[in-house]
Formats: structure tokens, sequence, C-alpha cells
């Protein structure tokens, strides 16, 4: 049987599981989040394939954004009542973002920052800004995705 060198990603996920049983969940939740297939939004469907609701159009802060994480939607709102929406997928490495600080869309992978109002890159590794996402907010209800 031949040994080969473990990959990086291996390691690091090793380590996180490792610390998790060791009782350092807050490091090691978000480490074995990234470890998990789907946890971290590895390899996730960039797009809605059809409309999808995602809660009260009051969830999204005025001049600020909410991630809809099981949705892979972020929807900003920029001025009252004006909703924009971006893939929530990192055009990076298809990680799906976690986190809105300062106006910035966070990647949790490799610290790709997206502008939130625009879907654009402020920080690489990523270099394609979020695809855009149609929405709508429809009885006061957020609407995300084609026909929406």
């Amino acid at each position: 049987m031949s040994s080969q060198p473990a990959s990086r990603r291996t390691v690091l996920c090793r380590a996180a599981l490792a610390a998790g049983a060791a009782g350092a969940a807050g490091a090691a939740g978000l480490g074995a989040a990234a470890c998990s297939p789907d946890g971290a939004g590895r390899k996730a469907s960039a797009m809605p394939t059809g409309p999808v609701e995602l809660g009260p159009a009051s969830g999204v802060p005025v001049g600020g954004a909410t991630i809809y994480r099981e949705q892979r939607v972020v929807v900003a709102q920029p001025a009252k009542g004006e909703f924009t929406a971006f893939s929530a997928v990192c055009t990076h490495a298809g990680c799906v973002v976690d986190t809105v600080e300062d106006g910035k869309i966070n990647c949790p992978c490799h610290g790709s920052q997206f502008d939130a109002r625009t879907g654009k890159v402020v920080q690489g590794p990523a270099e394609r800004p979020l695809p855009p996402i149609p929405v709508t907010a429809k009885g006061g209800r957020l609407v995300a995705g084609p026909d929406a």
C-alpha cells in the first residue's frame, strides 16, 4: 500500500475535528463546516433554479445585507424598499459566504470580500463578482430567483 502525503485541506480538517473533540467548539466548528462536502458551501449550486421565498423584507436592514445561507442568496437593501440580491456562493472556490460587516460580504474559506451593494470583488483571491439574482418584495416577503 503506497502512502501519499495528506493535502493541506485534509490536514486542516483533521486538526479542526480534533480540536472540536477537545472542546474548542467555536474555531473547530468553523473548520469542521469547511471540511464537510457542503458545510461551507463547497461546490454549492450558485443560483436558485426557481423562485425561493426568503422571509420578511424587514429582515434586511436598510443600508445593509442579509445572508440566506440555506437558499445561498445574499440580499442587500441599499435604500428603503430597494432590494438587490446575489449568489452567496464565492466565485473563488465555491464556499458559501458567512458574514456581512462594514458593507462587505465575507467568504470564510480564503478571505475573499465582496461589496454588499454591488457584489463586486473588494478583496481576492476571488476575481469575479457574485452573480446577481432577481429579487422582489411581494406582500412584505422577499422572493429570489428566476421569475421572482
